[in-house]
């Protein structure tokens, strides 16, 4: 009798035990979970123009302001009129940021007539007697206020014009002026006509 009871249990243990191992060793059921990476927004893309030296197209992430707008395009001219601006603003895809000039300071470029033959001499005589009347910036020995009273020169990059100037030495040309961070073609330009070495 008690040897059946033993044989009983152990066979009733034996399909316990099998039954775990089928379970245990079973695939799992269902599909493997896949990772996906984060769903990234588009750039919001602003084109600056105005009074900035560098107007162009610039692409922000969502949540940009009007300020890093500015920052991008190398900052407001001597003649931008920033009262008129929210810089808290935020940045909407497509916008065309009009930096606006100080009343009177618009430049003469826009107001000129367009290309005509014989309009081109008068035009460089007026500037040329506009200049003449300028005193000349030199670069090697103007201070921080001068530097920033050219025009597309803010305080920023007066100050990076002082610490060049402090690291490398005086400019030998006015080109060299370009070196500077933040002075491009454009801005140079601007001031060529305005600075001596």
């Amino acid at each position: 009798m008690k040897t059946a009871l033993y044989v009983l249990l152990g066979v009733m243990a034996g399909f316990i035990l099998a039954g775990a191992l089928v379970f245990v060793s079973r695939a799992p059921a269902g599909e493997p979970i896949i990772l996906q990476p984060a769903p990234t927004k588009a750039p919001v893309a602003v084109h600056v123009i105005g009074a900035v030296p560098r107007p162009g197209l610039y692409e922000f992430s969502e949540g940009a302001r009007v300020q890093d707008a500015i920052d991008a395009a190398g900052g407001l001219l001597a003649s931008a009129n920033s009262n008129a601006l929210n810089l808290a603003a935020l940045l909407e895809d497509g916008q065309q940021l009009d930096v606006p000039y100080k009343d009177g300071e618009e430049p003469s470029e826009t107001s000129s007539s367009p290309d005509l033959p014989g309009t081109d001499e008068p035009a460089q005589n007026d500037s040329s007697t506009e200049n003449s009347d300028v005193d000349l910036v030199n670069i090697n020995t103007a201070t921080l206020e001068e530097l920033d009273g050219l025009p597309g020169i803010g305080p920023t990059t007066a100050q990076k014009i002082l610490d060049y100037r402090e690291a490398n030495g005086p400019f030998s040309v006015i080109e060299d002026i370009q070196n500077v961070s933040g002075i491009g073609p454009s801005t140079f330009d601007e001031i060529k006509e305005l600075i001596t070495v």
